[in-house]
């Protein structure tokens, strides 16, 4: 199982350091460290202060060669889709192919609400806005003229759908470049069943993404963000979160994607010894 790392960068950094300089050494670190990857979250309504993902990607695609770029996950319903599929064709065409479009419907009403876009319909219209962003990687018009289409990024990067173990987007998953589940909602129950339909539905890849860890003395415990963990390493000794990543690997899953803490690089290379 590989293992990948997710920054939230909505904690400030040190005394004295730009948040630029700051994500950049932290990006730098992920891939000297040699992980698989690094990914970044998608919110904007949740009364903090964060970074868009797919702006914050154009940076680290300029200051990294080798890992994986990923979104895990970018909230769909919430843009037009042939104005994310540019977005996400410039990242593809930045990252040299390295990008890794992660996917969903969104679940934090709040971020819809901010655009005044339709919460209860999203769902509904995902896979319509998926079909869109494909068409519009293959030049083909959605709305109106075409999208130009970049030569080397024709049909766009690797989609992967976040979703939980519902059926019907477990077999949308299948029929995608990947499936992520989430260490926030999904259960150790939900990640077996969900994988065994992703695999029996023709599924290569499943990621469990968003997997909070925090190994410094004196954490409480208690989730970051203000509501429950499913699966996490916060609280757990090394040996004790090391079991937990075998017992995923056991499962099956081919990704687990740790969130290390941003103002705290320094616990990458811990992250790192665990495999």
């Amino acid at each position: 199982m590989r293992l990948g790392i997710v920054t939230i960068p909505r904690q400030l950094p040190p005394d004295g350091v730009s948040m630029i300089d700051h994500l950049v050494a932290f990006a730098r670190q992920v891939e000297q460290l040699q992980f698989h990857g690094l990914w970044l979250t998608d919110a904007f309504g949740r009364g903090w202060a964060t970074l868009d993902p797919l702006s914050a990607m154009g940076v680290l695609c300029g200051v990294t060669r080798t890992i994986e770029l990923g979104t895990c996950v970018v909230q769909v319903p919430i843009r037009h889709p042939v104005e994310h599929a540019h977005r996400a064709q410039t990242i593809n065409l930045l990252s040299n192919g390295r990008f890794r479009f992660g996917v969903g419907t969104g679940s934090t009403k709040a971020d819809f609400d901010v655009v005044q876009a339709n919460y209860e319909t999203r769902f509904k219209v995902l896979p319509g806005m998926l079909d869109a962003m494909r068409r519009a990687w293959n030049g083909e018009p959605v709305d109106g003229p075409a999208l130009s289409v970049w030569p080397g990024t024709e049909g766009g990067p690797p989609v992967m759908l976040g979703a939980w173990r519902s059926p019907r987007w477990i077999a949308l998953a299948a029929r995608l470049q990947g499936w992520i589940s989430s260490g926030i909602h999904s259960t150790w129950e939900d990640v077996e069943i969900g994988l065994r339909m992703y695999r029996e539905a023709g599924g290569q890849r499943a990621i469990v993404a968003n997997i909070f860890a925090d190994f410094r003395d004196g954490n409480p415990g208690t989730s970051p963000i203000g509501r429950p963990l499913s699966i996490s390493l916060i609280g757990q000794s090394v040996a004790g979160a090391r079991e937990k990543l075998k017992r995923l690997a056991d499962l099956g899953v081919d990704d687990a994607l740790i969130v290390c803490p941003f103002d705290d690089p320094s616990q990458l290379e811990t992250i790192r010894g665990l495999q």
